[in-house]
């Protein structure tokens, strides 16, 4: 990943500079669409290209922060690594993500969801691959968080996952992340 689309965030020609972090980005009837957060910029400048977080992932997020003061993200209680998930998806042609370890007591472990192993013969043996949550193609580590992100915690997700070549489908209660 790191390259090519950037998802959750609304790409904007409207000038973020310095200090316009935080400010509303608005439409042309002046409804709030977002919140500008971020600028393309190779050389530290304006480039023309700004970020905002949607209105949707804002009316999410804060009345947890006022609530609770803290944001809890959904998750499943798997273990993943973006360098590790790139080089073997990579070498095996696949796009999704790798699970390396299912936690105990965890939804994905609830669910059946597989970390990977080591077989008898000392080869590691790949966990379930998650390719897509509800539907929505999941190519790595990063979209995957987006797609869970688009939850609260007490969802249930259904994802498709690549196990022993076959794609299968799993429901998984999400659960509350540290």
């Amino acid at each position: 990943e790191g390259k090519g689309a950037l998802e959750h965030m609304i790409q904007t020609d409207a000038a973020i500079n310095p200090g316009n972090s935080g400010g509303p980005l608005l439409d042309s009837s002046g409804r709030l669409i977002g919140i500008n957060s971020a600028i393309f910029s190779p050389s530290g400048a304006y480039a023309g290209i700004g970020f905002a977080v949607p209105v949707d992932t804002v009316n999410r997020v804060v009345p947890q922060l006022i609530a609770k003061g803290k944001y809890i993200r959904p998750v499943l209680g798997i273990q993943i690594d973006e360098e590790l998930n790139q080089l073997i998806t990579r070498q095996a042609g696949l796009k999704g993500v790798v699970i390396l370890r299912v936690s105990p007591g965890s939804p994905a472990a609830a669910a059946g969801l597989r970390g990977a192993r080591i077989d008898p013969d000392g080869h590691i043996v790949p966990g379930d691959i998650i390719t897509a949550v509800d539907g929505k193609p999941v190519e790595g580590v990063s979209r995957l968080l987006g797609r869970l992100d688009e939850h609260q915690v007490g969802d249930t997700v259904k994802l498709t996952v690549r196990r022993n070549g076959k794609d299968i489908e799993i429901p998984v209660t999400l659960n509350a992340g540290a």
